[in-house]
């Protein structure tokens, strides 16, 4: 069913409406890895009009997120075994340095409290056995870390990744083990924090990410996966 049209001041306006609209379907797999449509299509179903859809596209393609295919629409792109190594390598680097930058300045409880709940909230979801729960709040967990670092360009770097390895980790939400270790180590992860360690919360943390990817991978190999 067409979403509503959004009401709009601007092209701008329209644009942000259009892209955000896209990438959520695509972030939580609504439209799958080699889903295609054509651009009036896609507009058709925002309840707006090509213009703000082709930018928001481009915007999409640029972000790896879509290909724009001349006179076919677009195409929802796959993300690779190879490629979700390559960005867990880079995640895994930079989120340590923000959880070593983050512990540095020995953060109050006040300070970690995000975090905190972030944790609590990923307790509770996994009691209930509610996954969709649990995977807000550890992605809340995580994006929380990275800007609380305090480094603008190292949270610009991540974000460039973070769109993919999100879909990636919906994808398989429900073939890997429950996530019980994950909720563990971020409990690990705020002690660091709080004791001020620097090291050991940027080791705690490569660790976790480390451990993600490695089932993550083993999920693309047991289920012969060669793209997500």
């Amino acid at each position: 069913m067409p979403e509503k049209a959004v009401i709009a001041t601007d092209v701008g306006s329209l644009v942000d409406a259009a892209y955000n609209s896209i990438r959520r379907r695509i972030l939580d797999n609504v439209w799958s890895p080699g889903h295609q449509a054509l651009e009036q299509e896609v507009a058709l179903e925002l309840g707006m009009s090509r213009t703000p859809v082709r930018e928001a596209l481009i915007r999409l393609a640029k972000e790896g997120l879509v290909e724009v295919v001349p006179r076919r629409g677009m195409r929802v792109l796959p993300v690779s075994p190879a490629d979700m190594k390559d960005i867990y390598e880079i995640l895994s680097a930079l989120e340590s340095k923000a959880a070593e930058l983050l512990a540095s300045r020995r953060p109050s409880d006040t300070e970690l409290k995000p975090l905190i709940t972030a944790t609590q909230a990923m307790e509770k979801a996994l009691a209930k056995g509610d996954l969709d729960a649990w995977a807000a709040a550890d992605e809340l967990f995580h994006e929380r870390l990275i800007r609380m670092a305090g480094n603008r360009l190292l949270t610009n770097a991540v974000m460039t990744y973070w769109d993919r390895a999100h879909r990636a980790r919906m994808f398989t939400l429900r073939l890997r083990p429950l996530p019980i270790n994950s909720t563990k180590e971020h409990m690990a992860l705020v002690e660091r924090l709080r004791e001020g360690d620097a090291i050991g919360a940027a080791a705690v943390n490569s660790e976790h990410r480390q451990r993600a990817s490695r089932e993550l991978l083993a999920i693309f190999e047991k289920f012969r996966l060669q793209q997500m």
